[in-house]
């Protein structure tokens, strides 16, 4: 597939693409999470452009990983502190990116609690967005890096089963990995108590579990979700305690060892996820992280870069 295929585009949701660029952003990525085990790592693809990093929700692993991308890539990196910035005064997100238009960037990568800021941003302005998480809805960049992990441990994603475990309703990390999985052939469950199960999500071609024990039968993989409760209005369950006791993944609901564990962080360790399985050998998500650099890597290549990946072997 060429790269032209993303060449100047958004990548705002994994819903609007279509299998094909969802393997192409997969299959870039390998070379580059390569390049991470030579001596040299960094690569001119972005240089000349300037990728402007801006959060509005605090972000330790996606800001950095971002970050780090960006800078393997030789980009001019700026990264806006809203705290500090004109936003507190009062200036509109609109105002604030048309700002940095104007000072020429050429990407932002944004983090917004509002669900559609970015897709605003890419109707309104000259320049491509990334969106880096918006409220519930989505989060690109976190679905592809499962992907390539799971299909990096597993070998293939079309055919296996992978549970999504947690709090669904306010996770656009579960959004955006059901799209994604379901495009590449595998088969998705969602399991947690009902109060955070959005309705009608089978309508995603899902199966639904209220239980653990059934829900876990026969998966490849978990993708264990954390608890929003910045987003919660109300508490939905009746205590931690009680959660934990009925959906927390530990070596005593999680027996077999074969399953890939995954979990996009941070960890509430005790709540939805043991010590003993964070830290068992059939987690990774350590190298989830890792992953991420790669994949932001190949999406920042396939919207910006120029020249040929072929460079990173010579």
């Amino acid at each position: 597939m060429s790269i032209q295929r993303l060449k100047g585009r958004h990548l705002l949701d994994i819903e609007s693409l279509t299998r094909e660029e969802i393997e192409l952003i997969l299959d870039t990525a390998v070379p580059f999470k390569e390049l991470f085990t030579k001596s040299v790592k960094k690569v001119s693809f972005l240089r000349g452009k300037t990728v402007v990093n801006i959060f509005y929700e605090p972000s330790t692993r996606t800001r950095t990983s971002f970050e780090i991308a960006e800078k393997r890539l030789s980009a001019d990196v700026v990264n806006i502190a809203v705290s500090t910035s004109s936003v507190k005064k009062g200036e509109s997100l609109l105002d604030t990116i048309r700002t940095l238009q104007a000072m020429k960037a050429d990407i932002i990568v944004m983090r917004h609690s509002c669900a559609g800021a970015p897709h605003l941003l890419a109707k309104r302005l000259d320049v491509s967005v990334i969106n880096a998480g918006d409220g519930p809805h989505a989060h690109p960049t976190q679905a592809l890096l499962d992907m390539f992990t799971i299909r990096e441990k597993l070998g293939r994603i079309e055919g296996i089963t992978v549970a999504l475990i947690g709090d669904i309703t306010f996770s656009r990390v579960a959004r955006s990995n059901i799209w994604g999985l379901k495009k590449l052939g595998a088969k998705v469950r969602i399991i947690g108590p009902a109060t955070l199960i959005p309705k009608d999500i089978d309508k995603l071609g899902v199966e639904v579990f209220y239980s653990l024990e059934k829900g876990l039968k026969n998966v490849d993989v978990v993708n264990i979700l954390r608890i929003q409760r910045e987003r919660q209005k109300e508490m939905l369950f009746p205590t931690i305690r009680e959660y934990n006791r009925l959906f927390g993944i530990d070596e005593t609901t999680l027996t077999a060892k074969n399953v890939l564990v995954m979990h996009p962080g941070p960890m509430n360790r005790g709540i939805e996820i043991s010590d003993y399985i964070a830290d068992s050998p059939q987690a990774v998500i350590c190298e989830q992280v890792t992953n991420g650099i790669a994949v932001r890597m190949a999406v920042l290549y396939l919207i910006a870069g120029e020249g040929d990946l072929n460079e990173i072997n010579d």
